[in-house]
């Protein structure tokens, strides 16, 4: 979790070198994550 929240920080502090993409990407892995634990299958 710690590792995942310094990633982050990298990330918004690299916001002029895509970090657009970066975020975008970080967010459908959550999505992604969040869907496998709750156990509900992608559309």
């Amino acid at each position: 979790m710690v590792l995942l929240v310094l990633w982050l920080l990298g990330l918004v502090s690299g916001m002029a070198m895509g970090g657009f993409i970066h975020i975008l990407l970080v967010i459908a892995i959550v999505m992604v994550l969040l869907r496998v634990i709750s156990g509900k299958k992608p559309v």
